[in-house]
């Protein structure tokens, strides 16, 4: 026994040294710094994992603004000044944004490539998604959306209680069943058997996205799901439910989900459903932990809740909507929505302070990559890399960066601000939570609308407090790093009751 363990460690021992001596790239001229790390295929993965935005700090402390590391396999090129993001967004034609996220979503969610370049759809997908989360169809998406969540928190003035009573519940809870059911609804429409049908569907809905969501990083990072069972199990659940047979027994389906339904006609019928829930889940898993921070540094900061409940005060009044949990529910259209800008500068603050999105992008070939004032030289199949929490949290474009200020984003008149500087220049990227150029959000829109139509009922219909008036923010839970709007590692308890009008 003890032979044959030796024999394999030589074995592994041996296969190290020659992946050190053979299989390391070596760094040719006029390509940027390289950091292999010493574990076969990972790479540096697991110190990127372990902290992304310390580790990208030291390798940029080490090699200045651009730097190459292996990541599971890959050879990522990390372009770490916001002054060269534009630069790099200008080489569009050496680089495919597509390949990883089509192959990121046919692994994630179970579904045949929709890549256009597999013949399984064509290149108007794209242009599909923005026809119908913007424009005309965004107006609708929005009507819909303030209709759900009214439905959805009004539902407990059903209680025989005629006196309204404090309800203690973790906020970052309320948040995900509340924009959970309200989504849900807004994209994929009512049940038309009923409303306790309904209840039990979104339930069941909700838990299962829950167990699925919580090991995606794992798929995105390349492992299969059928490793994690139980999440397995929830996918196919989820996407049973959104099944042709099963969305006709729903009422006011969304534009989106009926255009991309026509679109994918040549996958059958259960790859058009896990099509679906890959839309489910680009809608759900980065509003609901937005809308999380935004009503959390909302709360806690009472020069915020103050600015933000005149501004919705204001904003209703001047739409002659009046609040009342008898008459007709809160409706704004786009423009009232749009003229909001302590809201929005909340939104932005929060999403500023908890997003840590990779914005990639693969080299269809060899090429040399132009910058502010230097070039190199880019191998195909290379990754170009922006981590935009590095400018997020940069000190010199957003002073004492850690810190929550309700109003960085506007200027002196009160006005949406949009002018930032690094190194004495002006920025044209400073804020970037939902990705940049080709790759940006369609839905990003969609996503603020919701967050902003969410904070305006909460305040409209609640008053609102934290359990512990003193607490202190939670924690980012640094596994999503990459995806996106990071969650908190842990739930904080606040108070809600509604308001005697």
């Amino acid at each position: 026994m003890m032979t044959i363990s030796l024999i394999w460690g030589i074995v592994v021992a041996v296969c190290c040294c020659l992946w050190l001596i053979l299989g390391m790239r070596r760094r040719q001229m006029g390509e940027p710094p390289l950091e292999n790390g010493l574990i076969p295929y990972l790479g540096c993965a697991l110190k990127f994992g372990a902290n992304p935005l310390e580790f990208l700090r030291a390798n940029q402390r080490k090699h200045g603004h651009v730097f190459t590391c292996r990541l599971m396999g890959n050879y990522v090129h990390f372009i770490t000044n916001p002054l060269s993001y534009q630069k790099v967004l200008c080489h569009g034609k050496y680089l495919d944004w597509k390949k990883f996220h089509f192959t990121t979503s046919a692994k994630a969610f179970g579904h045949r490539s929709i890549d256009p370049s597999d013949g399984n759809t064509t290149d108007n997908i794209t242009k599909t998604f923005i026809k119908t989360l913007q424009g005309d169809a965004l107006n609708s998406l929005t009507e819909a959306m303030m209709e759900n969540l009214q439905f959805v928190m009004r539902r407990p003035l059903v209680s025989k209680s005629k006196t309204p009573v404090w309800v203690t519940e973790g906020m970052y809870s309320f948040c995900y069943r509340v924009m959970f059911e309200a989504g849900y609804l807004t994209l994929f429409g009512k049940d038309l058997t009923g409303q306790d049908a309904q209840k039990g569907l979104i339930l069941n809905n909700l838990d299962h996205f829950k167990e699925f969501d919580k090991i995606f990083p794992a798929l995105v990072a390349g492992l299969p799901i059928h490793v994690f069972k139980t999440a397995h199990h929830a996918r196919e659940k989820l996407a049973e439910g959104l099944r042709h047979e099963n969305l006709g027994k729903r009422d006011r389906i969304s534009e989106l989900v009926r255009f991309l339904n026509d679109m994918l006609s040549t996958l059958d019928d259960m790859d058009k459903a896990k099509t679906h829930l890959a839309i489910l889940w680009a809608s759900q898993a980065n509003t609901i932990p937005a809308t999380f921070w935004s009503l959390f540094q909302m709360i806690r900061s009472p020069e915020a809740m103050k600015a933000a409940a005149e501004e919705v005060s204001k904003t209703l009044e001047n739409a002659g909507q009046k609040i009342s949990f008898d008459g007709s529910p809160i409706c704004l259209n786009q423009m009232q929505l749009n003229d909001m800008p302590v809201l929005d500068s909340i939104i932005k603050e929060s999403l500023r302070l908890s997003s840590a999105s990779l914005n990639i992008r693969t080299a269809k070939e060899d090429f040399t990559l132009h910058l502010q004032d230097s070039s190199y030289n880019i191998r195909k199949d290379d990754i170009i890399a922006l981590y935009p929490q590095l400018m997020h949290f940069d000190p010199e474009i957003y002073p004492d960066p850690l810190t929550f200020k309700y109003d960085r984003y506007l200027d002196e008149n009160g006005k949406t601000k949009t002018t930032f500087y690094s190194n004495g220049i002006k920025l044209k990227y400073y804020y970037m939570p939902f990705g940049s150029g080709a790759t940006i959000c369609p839905g990003r829109i969609f996503a603020v609308q919701e967050i902003k139509q969410f904070l305006i009922l909460m305040l409209s219909y609640f008053e609102l407090e934290l359990v512990e008036s003193q607490v202190k923010c939670p924690p980012l839970d640094q596994s999503r790093a990459g995806l996106g709007i990071l969650p908190p590692l842990s739930d904080i308890e606040f108070k809600y009751k509604f308001k005697h009008l």
